[in-house]
């Protein structure tokens, strides 16, 4: 079950925001049960990168024998 504030990594890219499947954000806010998540995607520097509403299966939770991995930000 996936919470409020619990890390949770992209199942798939979202190519609007930037983002790559793999990259961890934090739930913000959940829609209907956990059908859709409200998730914030940020720098290791905490700046907001994304703040994007996802549906479950683009989302699974974060467990705490992974790892994180950081990669750059495309720049425009």
């Amino acid at each position: 079950m996936i919470r409020e504030h619990d890390q949770v990594a992209l199942t798939e890219a979202v190519p609007a925001d930037g983002l790559v499947a793999g990259d961890v954000g934090t739930v913000v806010h959940i829609y209907d049960n956990g059908q859709a998540y409200e998730v914030e995607f940020a720098t290791l520097r905490g700046q907001t990168v994304a703040v994007t509403t996802l549906l479950a299966s683009q989302v699974r939770p974060v467990h705490r024998h992974e790892m994180t991995h950081a990669r750059p930000l495309a720049t425009s």
